[in-house]
């Protein structure tokens, strides 16, 4: 899209494709993911346009002269001076991967992984119908991938069944006593659930063990981060007390 295209003028000021993407922009995150739908796009324009207006009768009645605008406007302006004094305070303030990397070492109980098993699975509603698939797959009649496309009810069936990784706790209570102790690369089944009656074939098991450098690194750094900016505007609110605070 053209970002300088005039989409509409209100009284001389122009609105353009800028502004609409502006407009979203500030949207929450659930909306803007529309930002490319034309009806969207159409409605968010309206909208702008429909501020102008009213601003612009404002204007004409001259509200900006009025004891409400100037609160208002003296309001506005603590808050935006507050918030650009927070920024220059807090903007800079980084994690580097030093700091990141001693956390982990010193804290290694926070990121413990229990055991999991990588495994697949196929669904089916009726036990006889498991029972016959289990055969198939075990005479070589089917491989367990082809069958879980075939029958399966559960999505992961047209990934050839795969569920990826998993660990206790996240599946029901008869499915993951079924996937921790079957052996690697047998099909064990039919195990029946709320959902109906289940083949499963783990393809490995992972031991507990402590999550790796690089896979807690990016919480790391965002909770350190956190805790200095806490640290930071905490300490530095407390300078500002002391300097202008009269009681």
């Amino acid at each position: 899209m053209e970002e300088n295209k005039i989409l509409a003028t209100v009284d001389g000021l122009t609105i353009t494709e800028a502004d609409v993407d502006a407009f979203i922009g500030n949207l929450p995150k659930e909306q803007q993911m529309f930002a490319s739908n034309p009806q969207f796009r159409e409605q968010a324009l309206e909208q702008i346009i429909t501020v102008h207006l009213y601003a612009k009768m404002a204007e004409e009645e001259k509200l900006e002269e009025t004891e409400m605008f100037k609160k208002l406007i003296a309001s506005a302006r603590k808050d935006i001076l507050a918030q650009l004094a927070m920024n220059k305070v807090l903007g800079d303030l980084t994690i580097s991967d030093e700091e990141a990397k001693k956390f982990y070492e010193e804290n290694q109980q926070f990121f413990q992984k229990g055991e999991s098993v990588s495994a697949k699975h196929i669904l089916v509603k009726e036990e006889e119908q498991a029972n016959a698939l289990l055969a198939a797959i075990t005479s070589g009649e089917k491989t367990f991938e082809a069958a879980a496309m075939e029958s399966s009810t559960c999505p992961s069936g047209a990934q050839g069944g795969d569920l990826g990784e998993f660990s206790k706790g996240q599946m029901v209570p008869e499915f993951e006593e079924a996937a921790f102790t079957a052996e690697i690369g047998k099909v064990v089944g039919p195990v029946k659930t709320q959902f109906g009656f289940h083949l499963i074939k783990v393809e490995k098991k992972n031991e507990a063990a402590v999550a790796d450098f690089a896979e807690v690194e990016g919480s790391i750094k965002a909770n350190l981060l956190q805790q200095k900016q806490v640290e930071v505007y905490t300490q530095k609110a407390a300078e500002l007390r002391e300097k202008y605070l009269t009681k």
